[in-house]
């Protein structure tokens, strides 16, 4: 047996990019740089944020199945998940399911909405008989508060972005995995139906005990949910802790910058926080190849800072953070 239902160990992605007969050679681009972290085994919600290029989409993709990583470990229950898929693929799906971020695009445009339900029923949970399929279907979506009588029969562009989300989490109710992947899932739909999907998500764990990897760049969507916040910065992790304690005592600088992003109540209220001045003439040199992949823009930057890239280590109360700052 496992602690952990899904662990990063190590885990760092390298693409390459061009190489052949052309006039530029191979370039590498480091999408993970050695990112360890985990979700343990009891129903819990962890929140990975970053801006977007950080890496957070990648780390998605791996915790599905749908990439390899270069170097490192990806497990799920104590095995790598490219073997869960290998050995026991369908296993491994209704166990982990995801919500991903374009509402529209996981819909087959030629068929009506019910067929994802009913055939991942079919599928997963080996139903074929389509009235108790029904039966089920119109249990789950009344337990979310939706109107299956305004939903089912219909086509995905009948439907608003925000129904079609949360089909998604009637489909976690149906087949109950033990872990969601949810990538973005709120960045599409309108203001007005995220909080309902959002207690939609906060109802499938403290009923059913589902445990969430939400990945988001909002950070107040994260603080609405996450029990852990996870910080991604150019594909290393920066900071982690208790996801109230990171919002509103924020140690990483870039978790500071991203905080004083957040759209406040009073939009006289001034920022704690300013960007340091970046004197650079490439875009790629934004992030840095060697030491804090944050330093040209924190304005607290060292000699230290451009030579050695800072761990990730323990600064108490649970909380992690890779910067200079606390070392010493």
């Amino acid at each position: 047996m496992t602690d952990h239902l899904l662990k990063f160990d190590n885990v760092s992605v390298i693409f390459k990019i061009g190489g052949g007969l052309g006039l530029f050679g191979v370039k590498r681009i480091v999408a993970l740089n050695n990112v360890t972290f985990t979700i343990p085994d009891k129903p819990g919600i962890v929140a990975l944020v970053g801006e977007s290029g950080s890496g957070k989409s990648t780390i998605a993709r791996l915790a599905l199945g749908l990439l390899r990583p270069t170097i490192g470990q990806v497990l799920y229950r104590g095995r790598e998940v490219s073997e869960w898929i290998k050995s026991n693929k369908y296993r491994f799906r209704r166990e982990v399911q995801a919500v991903f971020q374009d509402p529209y695009g996981i819909y087959n445009p030629y068929y009506k909405v019910d067929r994802v339900l009913y055939l991942a029923l079919r599928k997963l949970m080996h139903i074929n008989d389509s009235g108790h399929a029904k039966s089920l279907i119109v249990d789950a979506m009344k337990t979310l508060g939706m109107r299956p009588e305004e939903v089912l029969g219909r086509y995905p562009h009948q439907l608003s972005g925000g129904e079609r989300q949360r089909l998604m989490l009637v489909l976690s109710l149906l087949i109950k995995p033990r872990l969601l992947i949810a990538d973005e899932p709120v960045s599409m739909i309108d203001a007005s139906l995220r909080a309902i999907f959002l207690e939609n998500l906060l109802e499938l764990k403290n009923t059913l005990g589902i445990s969430c990897l939400y990945i988001t760049h909002d950070l107040i969507t994260a603080n609405y949910v996450a029990d852990e916040i996870i910080v991604l910065c150019h594909g290393k992790i920066v900071e982690v802790g208790n996801a109230t304690k990171v919002i509103r005592e924020p140690l990483h600088p870039y978790t500071k910058l991203l905080v004083d992003s957040m759209l406040l109540p009073d939009p006289r209220a001034g920022r704690t926080i300013e960007a340091a001045s970046i004197d650079v003439h490439r875009l790629s040199e934004l992030k840095p190849e060697k030491g804090c992949v944050f330093r040209y823009r924190c304005p607290y930057a060292m000699k230290v800072c451009a030579e050695n890239e800072p761990d990730l280590i323990e600064v108490g109360d649970g909380r992690r953070v890779a910067c200079y700052l606390y070392e010493g």
